[in-house]
Formats: structure tokens, C-alpha cells, sequence
């Protein structure tokens, strides 16, 4: 195994779905430009990609059908952030491009920031800020 992580998600139209992640502030894959069948999203510094399909697609490749995540997540992707600020943008923009925000910004505990979006299909993202100098000791 040469340590590569792909995610699947399912998306009723991918070209909606590609607008909006662009529109977000998410990378596309290059590889995947101009495909009517899939697009990639790299997603930080190691560049894991969470692949977009098509729900006829996605069901052929799981053999069975995808969950509808505006009724129960089926997932939380989770994403690290450099700063309160990075939170902050990555929420504005994804509701800006037609996403919903399902918990708005706060700070847990004393020394975590973060913030909930759903995108046009429903998968919900957690955009996550961690200041690990204020981080409890044990």
C-alpha cells in the first residue's frame, strides 16, 4: 500500500458540485479537468483527494446505493485549518457559493476554533483550528 487516501462522495450534478468547492476556495485536481465523469478536490499539504462522482457512478463502484446525507451523514470530513481567520473564510465562502452552515464559528474548550458547513448535497465538513500552545496539559 503506498499510503494514498482517496475519499468518495457521491453528488446529484457534479458540475453544481465542482462551481461550488471552486467557488469555496477548495484546489480541483488538474488531472480531472474538463471530466463530465469525476473531479478530485486536494485537500492540504499532503494533498489528500476526496473524488467527486456522479451518484450512478459512486453506487456502481460501493454496489449499493449512496446514503442521502441531507437525511443522516453518512461522513464528517474534518479539516485542520492554519487560524481562526482560515475557519472563518473557508465558512463565509462555502456559504457564500450555496452551501449551509450547520454550526457557526465558536471556540471549544479554550483552545479550539472551528465551524460546520454542508455543501450543496448535504456532506457536512468540520473546518477545525487547533492552538496547541493553549492546549491543556495532562
Amino acid at each position: 500500500m503506498n499510503g494514498e487516501l482517496w475519499i468518495n462522495l457521491p453528488v446529484k450534478d457534479l458540475e453544481k458540485a465542482k462551481a461550488f468547492y471552486s467557488a469555496a476556495g477548495f484546489a480541483l485536481h488538474p488531472r480531472h479537468e474538463g471530466s463530465r465523469d469525476a473531479a478530485g478536490l486536494l485537500i492540504g499539504e499532503k494533498k489528500v483527494t476526496v473524488m467527486l462522482f456522479p451518484e450512478e457512478a459512486f453506487e456502481k463502484f460501493a454496489g449499493h446505493a449512496a446514503a442521502d446525507p441531507k437525511k443522516g451523514s453518512e461522513v464528517l470530513l474534518s479539516i485542520g485549518a492554519a487560524s481562526r481567520e482560515e475557519v472563518d473564510g473557508i465558512i463565509r465562502r462555502a456559504v457564500e457559493a450555496g452551501g449551509t452552515c450547520f454550526c457557526e464559528p465558536k471556540e471549544e474548550q479554550g483552545w479550539m476554533y472551528g465551524a460546520g458547513f454542508a455543501d450543496v448535497d448535504g456532506h457536512r465538513w468540520n473546518i477545525l483550528y487547533m492552538d496547541m500552545s493553549r492546549m491543556p496539559s495532562e
